[in-house]
């Protein structure tokens, strides 16, 4: 049926939200809109590192998936993980591959922060490995890995629910598992502001889901207070976010620099000890430039079997701008060649705090028995903010809690940040057209392109020097950022968002109008291509999810109507089929 041939209201949305309903009523709905699945990983002594079990039992994965997760499931010999221990890796998605949850999926990204939406590339996993001593094995270890697959990036909430299901899961096996995704698949669907309460084996995990509407830096928990909370014994004061000071504890004295090379998306390699270790740094060093979202490719946990291994170890090229975290020594040989490389031992003391590693020469790496240290030949663009690392060593020595610490050091990158983007946000402004310029009878104006000179010249009046007492070569950092992955994101979500508003802003300007006294005058031709160009407006504003008011598009679909009425009966009919 065609969308203005029905006398109701909003028809054509309606039907949307009828999609949204039957969607949610297919099996394992609701577990699907958290996690894509759940493997175990077991080692086999003639197949090497294999999936056991995947559940729920029909998600198809590709041999390609399966042979990824397997080899990222396990730390590699290197590490010696005996015991339990907890990691993360992200891997990309075979091509092809589609969505069912394309209508929800869209409603999540639209309400979440960048950082938080989505991968529809990459499925993030969430491991739990246990290795203990087993003589009924031939090997003698029992070694099996419990993981979680997503494409939401909520680290703290999946490792959390790991610790409480993993140890329960090698005890009793399949039963529990599948008792566990079914108590997932009653959970609500995760809403950007809003606070749940998710029960699973007999907890209840309490967690705010971030909205891109929170204030930048605020508690997710003073963002709830206003919301009728139950009790409950778990609560995560944060699905995402990771112990900033713990994950940066020898490297701290660098965060400066790491936040540049961030912000630049440099090609950085992180050896670490252990898969925990690498993965964490990781994580912890692309949330640095937050609430920038990390454009480049990052693997918190990368092997020699990743299938992008010959990819991102070419000489043929220069090294891509991606992120890597490994543990094998191998890597020292394969990477000696890339501009950026952080080797991090085991963690060791220096009287109160912990012993920083130094920055050293790229030409100091050695291909065995390299020591902890930051091998880069950069030069920060920015002058050294020394009353960080004073602060938090006071920090140290007054024995503040690793949380606190963690805050602090938040809160300083947090408005390092903000300091670097304001000036681009206040200068992408000034890009928009002004709103007398938009009218009911044109198309709206365009936006005004980005010019880099242009923008430059603003900084010595409403630069980085308004919000930030650091000193340095803010100009030449600019620079360098607009050639960074980062900068590209950054620029085209922004743009995408101003061209909706500017839509939007358009589409009410044109409810506002008379349209019915200019039609008076018009041709038959004239009316019917005004119809045809608001039929088309309707659309865009479907099929884009663009912000706009209910009562706006009714009211577009009553002008819409009412006009078509007014004209000759045959051509009524032909715009009613068409």
């Amino acid at each position: 049926m065609d969308l203005f041939e029905s006398n109701e209201p909003r028809s054509y949305f309606k039907s949307e939200r009828n999609s949204e309903v039957s969607a949610r009523r297919l099996p394992w709905a609701r577990f699907s809109s958290w996690l894509e699945c759940v493997c175990v990983v077991t080692f086999d002594l003639e197949l090497g590192q294999a999936i056991e079990l995947v559940y729920p039992h029909d998600v198809k994965l590709t041999e390609k998936e399966k042979t990824s997760i397997c080899y990222l499931s396990f730390p590699d010999s290197y590490s010696g993980c005996l015991g339990d221990t907890q990691f993360s890796f992200r891997v990309r998605q075979s091509v092809g591959r589609k969505t069912l949850w394309f209508h929800e999926e869209n409603a999540y990204n639209r309400e979440a922060p960048v950082v938080l939406k989505r991968d529809t590339a990459h499925y993030y996993g969430y491991v739990y490995f246990r290795q203990v001593k087993d003589v009924s094995v031939k090997r003698g270890y029992f070694q099996k890995s419990l993981v979680l697959i997503s494409r939401l990036p909520y680290v703290n909430l999946f490792q959390s629910l790991l610790q409480l299901i993993a140890p329960e899961y090698f005890e009793k096996l399949e039963p529990c598992l599948e008792a566990v995704c079914n108590e997932i698949d009653q959970w609500p669907a995760p809403i950007p502001g809003q606070t749940l309460n998710l029960p699973v084996m007999g907890v209840v995990i309490q967690m705010r889901i971030p909205s891109k509407n929170d204030k930048p830096g605020a508690s997710p928990l003073k963002q709830s207070c206003q919301e009728n909370l139950l009790p409950a014994p778990m609560i995560l004061p944060t699905v995402h976010e990771l112990d900033l000071f713990k994950c940066f504890q020898p490297i701290l004295i660098h965060i400066q620099m790491l936040w540049e090379l961030m912000l630049l998306g440099e090609p950085i390699v992180v050896m670490a000890p252990s898969p925990t270790v690498s993965s964490e740094t990781i994580l912890a060093l692309t949330s640095s430039i937050s609430p920038l979202k990390y454009c480049c490719d990052y693997r918190p946990y990368f092997t020699i079997h990743d299938s992008e291994f010959k990819e991102y170890t070419t000489r043929t090229q220069a090294p891509p701008n991606v992120v890597l975290g490994v543990t094998n020594p191998f890597f020292i040989k394969t990477f000696q060649y890339w501009p950026h490389i952080i080797r991090i031992g085991e963690l060791k003391m220096s009287g109160d705090l912990p012993k920083q590693v130094k920055v050293k020469k790229l030409t100091k790496l050695k291909t065995l028995d390299t020591k902890p240290g930051v091998y880069t030949a950069y030069k920060t663009f920015l002058h050294k903010d020394k009353t960080l690392s004073k602060r938090l060593l006071k920090g140290i020595q007054r024995k503040r809690p690793s949380e606190v610490q963690s805050a602090i050091l938040r809160r300083h990158l947090l408005e390092l940040t903000q300091s670097f983007i304001i000036p681009l946000e206040r200068y992408l402004v000034s890009l928009m057209p002004l709103q007398r310029a938009v009218i009911p009878w044109k198309n709206p104006p365009q936006i005004r392109p980005f010019s880099q000179d242009e923008f430059m010249r603003t900084l010595e009046h409403s630069g980085p020097q308004l919000t930030s007492v650091l000193k340095g070569d803010w100009i030449g950092l600019y620079s360098r950022f607009f050639r960074s992955p980062n900068f590209d994101g950054w620029y085209r979500q922004r743009h995408k968002e101003m061209t909706q508003k500017l839509e939007c802003l358009h589409l009410e300007i044109i409810c506002e109008a008379d349209l019915l006294a200019w039609i008076k005058d018009k041709s038959e031709v004239e009316i019917v291509d005004l119809v045809l160009k608001l039929r088309e407006k309707l659309v865009k504003a479907h099929h884009q999810q663009l912000p706009v008011r209910d009562e706006v598009l009714q009211k577009l679909e009553l002008y819409i109507e009412t006009i078509i009425s007014s004209l000759p009966e045959d051509l009524q009919v032909v715009l009613h089929r068409h």
